[in-house]
């Protein structure tokens, strides 16, 4: 667990190496983000060695987040709702957690089943050329490398809602 913020770029459009900093930009791991047609992104520990991979599954609205050994640590779904954004985010047999935020924010909370603040991240700019996150843990059961593939998680189900819907209204 670490109070201390991480920063991350989300750069799915091009893939490739980016860096995920500590408060002083310091390297920290890395994500390989893959190809755009596959929507995968691996998250390497400072070493470069592989941690956690989060994709998803083909023909699925999951998104599946696994060790490096292809066990599932859990799934990040979208749950329905007008007036916000809500995720559901299922560990493998740990807890259920609640990702969300007010439907115009750019900011995140995760809570878990009790009802307490675990981790909050926030899509910044300025930090990196490209998008960016800024994640907080405040978890003793979520390790960073998982919650930043929950994040990347809820940037690629955007993502995919957002083209799905451009792409409805261009017909």
């Amino acid at each position: 667990m670490s109070n201390s913020p991480i920063y991350f770029t989300d750069n799915f459009f091009s893939v490739g190496l980016t860096t995920i900093y500590n408060e002083n930009e310091e390297q920290i791991g890395s994500l390989d983000l893959k190809s755009i047609l596959t929507s995968s992104v691996d998250i390497l520990d400072k070493g470069g060695k592989l941690v956690i991979k989060g994709y998803f599954p083909f023909f699925s609205r999951r998104w599946r987040i696994t060790d490096a050994n292809d066990k599932e640590i859990g799934t990040l779904k979208q749950r329905f709702s007008f007036l916000s954004k809500k995720y559901e985010y299922e560990t493998q047999g740990r807890a259920v957690y609640q990702v969300e935020s007010e439907i115009f924010s750019k900011e995140y909370k995760i809570i878990n089943e009790h009802g307490t603040l675990v981790a909050d991240f926030k899509r910044i700019s300025g930090f990196f050329a490209s998008p960016a996150f800024r994640l907080t843990n405040q978890s003793d059961k979520l390790k960073n490398e998982e919650l930043i593939a929950v994040v990347m998680g809820v940037s690629m189900i955007t993502k995919r809602n957002n083209a799905s819907s451009n792409s409805a209204n261009s017909h």
